[in-house]
């Protein structure tokens, strides 16, 4: 059994976020999981801008996906070792816009930490076009 793990922030979630985590759950099958780690509001404001939707309104919206079999807190921040362990994985899946980044460095793992517990790094399609940027530049727009 597939146990698929991805992490995010999913604030103001939208079409590309659902599309993303309909991927998750063609890569864990029907018998596999998908377990979603979402960002601690104080890390996101660290890094990007505080988020509009709380923690527990953006775990409440990804829960609710049917893709999802559940959520839980990124507890390690920037060491995400801390959520995988309690996850315990098979896949982690991510968006192929990752692809030139490193993503291994972002999340506080090396290839060789990942090796050593049979996880899987697997890239999907970003869907272009949609973002949570993009949203607060329309919501700006038509304030």
């Amino acid at each position: 059994m597939r146990v698929i793990y991805t992490g995010g922030t999913f604030d103001l979630l939208h079409s590309g976020h659902v599309a993303f985590l309909r991927q998750c759950r063609e890569v864990a099958g029907e018998d596999g999981h998908v377990i979603v780690a979402l960002n601690r509001d104080e890390f996101i404001a660290r890094f990007k801008r505080m988020p509009i939707m709380s923690l527990a309104e953006r775990s409440a919206c990804v829960r609710s996906i049917k893709y999802v079999d559940a959520v839980v807190i990124n507890i390690g921040d920037e060491d995400s070792t801390q959520a995988i362990n309690v996850v315990n994985p098979t896949h982690i899946v991510i968006g192929d816009d990752w692809k030139d980044r490193d993503y291994h460095k972002q999340m506080g793992f090396t290839q060789e930490w990942l090796d050593q517990r049979s996880i899987t790094l697997l890239y999907v399609p970003y869907t272009r076009g949609i973002s949570t940027t993009e949203l607060r530049a329309r919501l700006r727009e038509h304030s």
